[in-house]
């Protein structure tokens, strides 16, 4: 597991008041292995009105708000979040209370130790320093810029300006690193040979902070003084996942008979079978409530990527609480087995009510649509993609509200920093024809390949038909891909609005970049006209955008042509 270490050291040196700031949580179990450890140091700037305050601001809200954020979320998310709230909480609170730029103002380093990577999170001229096999790196860039010798000012702090921009980075750490962390106090007046001296001498951290702080202040240093040193004692493996330790030693459960009893749960009927799961009706004698419960097939017992998307897709439910996403139950009870329990729905799937309703009113095809995206926005608001949506894995419940089922290929950002799934091109995840085609290049995916799968459904609702109007090849390639021709809606459905088929095209671009940012650009495209897609629609030649029209009038005109030759040969 990760195991770290940590000491530091400030003080004021010959200022009155030490506007330096820092800190560090070295947390325990889950969120150890879910958020990691966080330090942080910051430099309230001088000539900042309340700079000390600005200081405490930044390293207490990253350090307080950065456990609260979501599991799911990755650190540069989190991050990112975190302190642009903070920035603009700064900027407004030093024009409001002191009418200033400078109000309240403070430089900002950040680092987050998490499995087995480091991220930095940096603005202003605060260090961070890595010490690794005798080589000490520094990690940050100051953004300051210097008008003499004597003389400079940070471009670049938490509080100047609405707008943030943080440098970021991201990197493998190693047994036996040791960063350094340093406001300007400390580094402008110690070399940083003498620095990695220090470091490499035996001792505890802060002894050493302390040491480097007084040698500072020997040479002359004329700011406050802050040192903090944090070293990686050790690392977990990995692909070492707390999800899966946790549930490492359970068996598998066996096929399940109706009358059996599972930890209090008695199966009724099994539901569905295959390859890969099992799904059972129950009833639960604790609660006396009907429940579904989906198992693993036995044969993968001894596939352990099999096993870990298993446990995600329980993991994921969990986190996810919407009306139009099913939710995964929680119980305290002890599982005797590798198995999880969700609610119990009355519907249909989306692929039954496409059967029975072939011509739906495009009114009737919006709100289903505008529901899935709903749903969907839940999994991207807990920065998860869905990677599998299609028909079969959308129920319609008895009351309307249409519900996004199976977790099977969520992709996790928070978990796939700790422990990255193998999705290489032989295990692409999802269903062929709803699949963004970026996944068949080996490419990762992102919010535009969940607005692909979703804009192939609203197609074949629409249209009875695949956009590309056949389906996409076996084993797709870069060459089989670009193939591809998109078919507008008109040759399979003559009422559909040029505007509507313009944002199912948008929707459905073979290239990411060809498509919507977001859900709701797609959903007010299919709600509302969009100019850009009536455009196009005038600059179609009439074959192609009313090939009916221009048959009628075809054939108009050979019927007059025929009525016309008659008369002269009655003549």
């Amino acid at each position: 597991m990760l195991r770290v270490s940590v000491g530091a050291y400030s003080d004021k040196g010959t200022k009155d008041e030490n506007e330096d700031s820092y800190g560090a949580i070295l947390a325990e179990e889950p969120q150890l292995t879910h958020k990691g450890v966080a330090v942080v140091i910051a430099d309230g700037m001088s000539g900042s009105d309340a700079g000390k305050e600005a200081s405490s601001c930044c390293v207490n809200s990253f350090l307080n708000d950065y456990y609260s954020t979501p599991e799911s979320w990755s650190v540069k998310t989190a991050g990112q979040k975190i302190l642009s709230a903070t920035n603009s909480w700064l900027y407004s609170q030093g024009q409001l209370r002191y009418e200033s730029a400078k109000g309240m103002v403070s430089t900002l380093s950040v680092l987050v130790c998490k499995s087995t990577s480091g991220y930095i999170f940096h603005i202003g001229d605060s260090r961070i320093y890595r010490l690794r096999k005798g080589n000490l790196e520094l990690m940050t860039r100051d953004h300051c810029i210097h008008v003499s010798d004597e003389k400079s000012y940070l471009s670049r702090a938490m509080g100047i300006e609405p707008r943030l921009d943080v440098d970021y980075k991201a990197f493998p750490l190693e047994k036996g690193d040791l960063f350094l962390m340093t406001t300007d106090g400390v580094h402008e007046y110690i070399a940083e040979k003498t620095l990695k001296n220090i470091a490499l001498e035996e001792g505890g951290l802060e002894q050493k902070a302390q040491k480097i702080v007084q040698l500072a202040i020997d040479n002359n240093s004329d700011d406050n003084l802050t040192c903090q040193l944090f070293s990686i004692d050790d690392l977990p493996q990995a692909n070492e996942d707390e999800i899966i330790r946790r549930y490492a030693n359970l068996p598998f459960p066996p096929l399940l008979d109706a009358g059996m009893i599972l930890d209090g749960y008695r199966i009724e009927e099994e539901l569905h079978s295959s390859k890969r799961t099992q799904i059972y009706r129950a009833f639960d004698t604790l609660t006396e409530t009907q429940v579904i419960l989906k198992t693993p097939s036995i044969l993968y017992e001894d596939d352990t990527l099999y096993i870990e998307h298993f446990l995600q897709e329980e993991w994921a439910g969990k986190r996810i609480n919407h009306k139009n996403v099913l939710k995964v139950l929680s119980t305290d009870r002890r599982k005797t087995c590798i198995y999880y329990v969700i609610e119990y729905l009355e519907g249909q799937t989306l692929r039954h009510w496409m059967d029975t309703h072939p011509k739906p009113y495009i009114r009737e095809v919006r709100e289903i649509i505008e529901q899935i995206a709903k749903g969907l926005r839940a999994f991207h608001r807990m920065e998860m993609l869905h990677q599998d949506l299609k028909p079969e894995n959308i129920i319609i419940k008895k009351n309307g509200i249409v519900t996004i089922i199976d977790f099977g290929s969520v992709k996790i950002a928070g978990i796939a920093e700790i422990s990255p799934l193998d999705t290489n091109e032989e295990n692409v995840l999802g269903t062929l024809n709803y699949t963004a085609p970026e996944y068949h290049l080996g490419q990762r995916g992102t919010v535009k390949s969940d607005i692909y799968s979703l804009g192939v459904i609203a197609y074949e609702m629409i249209n009875k038909a695949l956009p590309f109007g056949q389906d996409i090849p076996e084993k797709p390639n870069k060459i089989s891909l670009a193939k591809l021709n998109y078919v507008p809606s008109f040759h399979n459905n003559d009422m559909v609005p040029q505007w509507i088929d313009g944002a199912l095209k948008k929707a459905t671009s073979i290239m990411p970049q060809g498509r919507y940012e977001e859900l709701s650009e797609f959903i007010c495209d299919l709600s509302k006209p969009n100019k850009d897609f009536l455009k196009s629609a005038d600059s179609m030649p009439l074959i192609e955008r009313s090939p009916l029209m221009v048959w009628k009038i075809i054939s108009a005109l050979l019927l007059l042509g025929n009525l016309v030759q008659l008369y002269f040969m009655n003549l």
